[in-house]
């Protein structure tokens, strides 16, 4: 009789444990967005921009979004919105100070101009 005790216990105690370590991991799981609000300088030359940035920000651990079809749900809307998606905080803010994006500044300065940038984590 004390067996069966001590088997029920101890699968309840593993469901526990094991329910609590998925909780666990699922709340350390978040998002990090690397927004960049910016105008068109130069339309032309905006193809070899894209091309070039997503490639870098891939190579930096990230996935780039950018989208100028924006629909103002309330104040006006940014020209043009990239969005980076990072597995840190760490890797966005590395990637901003990175000598690569860096280097890339005057092929950007001649396509587009920043408005505004910020990360924004999520859960």
């Amino acid at each position: 009789m004390k067996t069966r005790y001590t088997v029920v216990l101890s699968m309840i105690a593993g469901a526990a444990l094991g329910g609590a370590a998925i909780q666990g991991l699922h709340a350390q799981v978040k998002k990090v967005y690397f927004i960049s609000e910016s105008e068109v300088v130069d339309r032309a030359a905006v193809p070899a921009w894209n091309t070039s940035v997503q490639k870098a920000i891939k190579d930096a651990g990230g996935s780039l979004v950018v989208g100028e079809n924006i629909t103002a749900v309330l104040g006006d809307p940014p020209k043009r919105v990239g969005i980076t998606e990072f597995p840190s905080v760490e890797k966005a803010k590395a990637w901003v100070n990175s000598s690569e994006r860096k280097a890339m500044q005057p092929q950007r300065d001649k396509a587009v101009k920043f408005v505004r940038q910020y990360i924004v984590e999520a859960e």
